[in-house]
């Protein structure tokens, strides 16, 4: 499915289904520097569980054109836009990572839009280490595999390699998507005072191996929410949505139907 927003092409995967209102709709927000493909194992599976389930490239990601955006905020502004493009009037959201912080962010401002949130190896913020930002800055594939190794929750070689770097095949592209991405993690400290507006239903699912978002940070991001729900899968890194996709899907499935 491709669309307009501010004139420029919106890519969403598609499932090979068209908008039915009279079902709820799933969004799925992929993380820094990915795009729809992160999302391959998850987006039919929920599809067919009877859900209108939109898998998008942030812009300037994936088949998306125009820039990367530079803030959460500008991102969440995107997103809302998106909605309205699409008429939906209210829909759940998933996010991985980067997503996570877009989900957050989109509803603490537009809470009754927001059915339920899925937080995916996610915090409330996102430091992100300087060296790993200078290196995407410069371009360098070394950024991809700093990303690799403190991502994975084992040493294995990744099936088929570093699906970073099918994604992101050029120094051009780490410059200006995966380090803005970056960046933009760093400089989003809002968290804090959008946690506490969110009042919906929650679940988070976390990677006990995960070095990017550590399982006691994530747990503490949980802590927030009253009445939340915490899945942790183990033997599972930061890479949830790749590592693990089988486990992470069938909850969202039981937790969305709830």
């Amino acid at each position: 499915m491709e669309f307009l927003i501010n004139n420029q092409k919106v890519f969403s995967l598609d499932t090979g289904e068209k908008l039915d209102f009279k079902k709820d709709t799933l969004i799925l927000i992929h993380g820094s520097g990915q795009s729809h493909v992160v999302w391959s194992l998850t987006s039919q599976y929920m599809s067919d569980q009877n859900y209108n389930v939109i898998t998008l490239d942030l812009p300037g990601h994936g088949n998306s054109e125009g820039e990367s955006l530079k803030t959460i905020e500008d991102m969440v502004e995107w997103l809302e836009k998106v909605r309205n493009k699409l008429k939906i009037k209210d829909f759940h959201i998933a996010g991985h990572s980067q997503g996570c912080l877009i989900a957050l962010e989109y509803a603490s401002k537009y809470p009754t839009n927001v059915k339920k949130i899925i937080f995916i190896a996610g915090s409330y913020e996102i430091p992100v280490n300087n060296s790993l930002i200078d290196l995407a800055l410069s371009g360098n594939v070394e950024s991809l595999n700093l990303m690799m190794k403190w991502g994975y929750g084992s040493s294995k070689q990744f099936i088929g390699g570093n699906p970073l770097q099918k994604i992101l095949n050029s120094s051009r592209e780490i410059r200006e998507v995966l380090a803005v991405d970056l960046i933009a993690c760093n400089r989003y400290k809002n968290g804090v005072n959008a946690v506490k507006k969110i009042n919906c239903p929650t679940l988070f699912i976390f990677g006990d191996l995960d070095k990017m978002v550590q399982l006691e940070t994530g747990k503490k991001f949980a802590s927030f929410i009253a009445n939340s729900k915490t899945h942790v899968i183990k033997n599972c890194g930061h890479m949830i949505i790749l590592e693990k996709a089988f486990e992470m899907r069938e909850k969202m499935a039981e937790f969305l139907k709830q």
